[in-house]
């Protein structure tokens, strides 16, 4: 591994981030990219003289052939690069052939985004309905008709960031489209309704092994990427995982070595559409580098260097990423919001190292991990607050403010879910809701009959876990149902509780609850004990939160001062007296 040394075209901050993983593992790197200070320079400093970075463009193929002749390897850190001239030194005959990840064939496929839609709509891969245009009224007014309104205009190359779409909601647009698009290449894509944008980075090895990252939810702002929560949240339970499996198929259909940026639509009726892929590390992969066992960055260079891939699942519950886009020439609002962000509880900061400050340019990212989802938006809020371009609706979007304990609604972003199976249930729930209050535990409560919205229990129980919950209360009287069909239909723990209510006070409900079948556990409480059922999910999160450990034992310790406190007053008083005085 350390003999071979690795080529980036491309000195920007993918490749920063790429150099930066490379001096952990002691891959020797060159970089080609105008200027002595490009931001990947700025972290790798140069080898040897003959391993002197290349100083000029990553498309002009003089450089390319003058960087090839320095390396083993060579990657992109950007697609927009001379295919051709990738060839040519492919082709030049040396003691070692050359390695060039991923594959000039690939690399041209994808920087036209018209051919990448042909290559991807042959696989059977899921895409909207597209037509080659050109930048003329007539040829895109014929698009819009078999099409229909409104319609995506795109730039076929060297586009990115949104710069080269144009979306056309009414024919009188198209010369404006043309004019803004800067008569370029063009198609046409039939437009989305997309309700959420998402993501997949996926990791492809030299002999076409797969493995893909955990599904994100990116969010956009003025077409560039502006948040990235990982992991990706949802009401329906499938989606994570259909977008992996949607994602590794198409890059299975591409060739060479290193990761790919799947971007998706998810539309309403839960399918899903590939809007456009990257051969390369991506943006929406940045949140890997804290959040996940290896960074996308790391297993890139160990896809190319042909070595085991490393894991790729989260070793964090909760995590977003933030772009730091600058918004004038001037770095000041940048340095505000790092100020800012220097003093949040599991932020971590990138800046890179760019020279010049611009409106739109990405200057920085910061990510910021967390024990849950709550707990994330509350460190994400100040972050939001301090960027001058952010409005109090998008901040309370995406970084709800937590209700204040004891208001009686629910956290945007529970931990524990409270259900009942009737409003009469109520008086017996709340002691569970007040001691997760007590230990600041974000949660929910709300209603749902096991036999009068079984559709309701059905979506609630299947789709906890990919909402984010840990635990499941479930309280029930009479033949209380609902604790057990929940346990039936999630990996949760699930916690009942018996309800006095019948002509039998109760234990129909504790029996119904314990006596659960082999393979489906609910742990059970006593009767009317919603306290117990919340402090038992407050012991359950803190197998995983040494924080609640902590704070179990205080409360425990609150109890036996309690307790002791009695004792003291029963010996000075008397027992007679105690009596009286606690009646």
């Amino acid at each position: 591994m350390r003999d071979k040394v690795v080529g980036i075209l491309g000195g920007g901050q993918l490749g920063r981030m790429l150099a930066a993983s490379a001096s952990l593992l002691n891959v020797k790197v060159v970089i080609l990219d105008v200027g002595e200070s490009a931001p990947a320079k700025q972290v790798i400093a140069p080898i040897s003289p003959t391993l002197a970075h290349v100083d000029g463009s990553f498309a002009d193929p003089q450089k390319i052939r003058e960087l090839a002749d320095k390396v083993d390897v060579l990657t992109v850190e950007i697609e927009h690069v001379d295919v051709g001239a990738l060839e040519a030194v492919q082709n030049v005959p040396r003691p070692t052939p050359l390695a060039i990840h991923p594959s000039p064939a690939t690399v041209h496929t994808i920087q036209d985004k018209f051919r990448q839609k042909e290559h991807l709509a042959s696989r059977g891969c899921p895409i909207s309905d597209f037509l080659p245009v050109e930048p003329n009224e007539e040829s895109i007014r014929t698009a819009a008709q078999q099409l229909g309104l409104p319609l995506m205009l795109k730039s076929r190359t060297l586009a990115y960031d949104g710069r080269g779409n144009f979306v056309v909601r009414e024919i009188p647009q198209i010369p404006e489209a043309i004019s803004f698009l800067s008569k370029r290449p063009l198609y046409a894509e039939k437009w989305v309704p997309f309700i959420k944008e998402v993501a997949v980075m996926v990791v492809r090895t030299v002999d076409g092994e797969v493995q893909s990252y955990p599904a994100v939810e990116t969010v956009h702002k003025n077409n560039i990427c502006h948040l990235v929560f990982a992991p990706l949240r949802s009401r329906d339970a499938t989606l994570p995982r259909r977008a992996r499996e949607v994602a590794e198929a198409a890059v299975k259909t591409f060739t060479g070595a290193g990761v790919f940026g799947v971007e998706m639509f998810l539309v309403e009726d839960g399918s899903l559409y590939i809007n456009e892929i990257a051969p390369r590390p991506h943006n929406s992969g940045h949140y890997t580098i804290e959040a996940c066992e290896t960074s996308q960055y790391e297993n890139h260079l160990r896809a190319i260097l042909n070595l085991p891939l490393g894991s790729t699942a989260l070793k964090v519950p909760s995590a977003v990423m933030l772009n730091l886009i600058g918004h004038s020439s001037s770095m000041d609002e940048i340095d505000a919001i790092v100020n800012v962000a220097l003093a949040v509880p599991g932020a971590s900061v990138h800046l890179y190292g760019k020279s010049e400050c611009r409106k739109g340019r990405k200057m920085g990212h910061i990510t910021v991990v967390a024990d849950s989802d709550a707990q994330l938006r509350t460190r994400l809020r100040p972050l939001l607050e301090s960027l001058p371009s952010s409005t109090p609706e998008e901040i309370d979007r995406y970084a709800p403010p937590p209700p204040a304990p004891g208001s009686g609604f629910s956290d945007p972003q529970p931990l524990v879910g409270v259900i009942m199976g009737s409003d009469s249930d109520l008086p017996v729930m709340l002691p569970a809701a007040r001691i997760l209050d007590r230990f600041h535990i974000p949660y929910e409560l709300t209603i749902v009959s096991a036999h009068r919205t079984p559709d309701r229990l059905v979506e609630y129980a299947r789709s906890a876990a990919a909402r984010g919950l840990r635990a499941v209360i479930a309280g029930a009287g009479g033949a209380a149902h609902l604790p057990g069909m929940v346990a039936s239909m999630t990996a949760l723990p699930v916690i009942g509780v018996p309800v006095k209510g019948s002509t039998l006070d109760g234990v129909d409900s504790l029996h119904s609850i314990v006596q659960m079948p082999r393979g489906i556990p609910v742990a059970t409480v006593a009767i009317n004990n919603g306290m117990n059922a919340g402090l038992l999910a407050v012991r359950i999160l803190a197998a995983g939160t040494p924080s609640l450990v902590t704070a179990m034992e205080e409360y425990l310790k609150e109890l036996e001062s309690d307790v002791m406190g009695k004792v003291k007053t029963l010996e000075e008083v008397g027992w007679e007296k105690y009596e009286v005085k606690r009646t």
